[in-house]
C-alpha cells in the first residue's frame, strides 16, 4: 500500500517558513525603527581592513595573481580528495594504494605542466 502526499502534510513545512520569514521580517523592521541613525562623515568613508582607501578601485590588477589564486584552489581541491583514502587506508588495500598513486602523479604531471608553461613565474 503506497502512503499518498496531501497538501495537509505539508502545513507544518508551510507553517515553519512562515515563521521563519516572519521573525526575520519583524526583527530587521523593529532594528531599523529602534537603533540610532547618526550618519556622521566617518562612517560614510569607505573602510577596508583597517588600511584607508587610496585611488581608484578600478585599477588594473595583473591576471598572474588571479591564475595563482586558480591553482591554488584547484590543486587545494585535490586534498579533500586525499583525506577519505588517509581514513580508509587499511580497508583500501593495495589496490587503493595503487589508485592514489595514479591519482597523485596525474597531479604531479599537472604540476609539472603549469610549471612548464611558467604560471607560478612573477615577474
Amino acid at each position: 500500500m503506497e502512503v499518498q502526499s496531501l497538501p495537509v502534510n505539508y502545513l507544518p513545512i508551510i507553517f515553519q517558513m512562515i515563521v521563519a520569514v516572519g521573525f526575520v521580517v519583524t526583527t530587521m523592521f523593529f532594528t531599523h525603527k529602534l537603533g540610532p541613525k547618526r550618519n556622521t562623515s566617518d562612517k560614510l568613508t569607505p573602510f577596508e581592513s583597517g588600511v584607508e582607501v587610496i585611488g581608484n578601485a578600478r585599477t588594473p590588477v595583473s591576471i598572474k595573481y588571479f591564475l595563482v589564486a586558480i591553482l591554488f584552489v584547484l590543486f587545494d581541491v585535490e586534498v579533500i580528495f586525499m583525506y577519505p583514502w588517509a581514513v580508509n587506508f587499511k580497508d583500501l588495500g593495495k589496490e587503493g594504494l595503487i589508485e592514489m598513486f595514479i591519482f597523485m602523479a596525474t597531479l604531479l604531471l599537472g604540476f609539472i605542466y603549469i610549471i612548464k608553461k611558467g604560471a607560478l613565474d612573477w615577474e
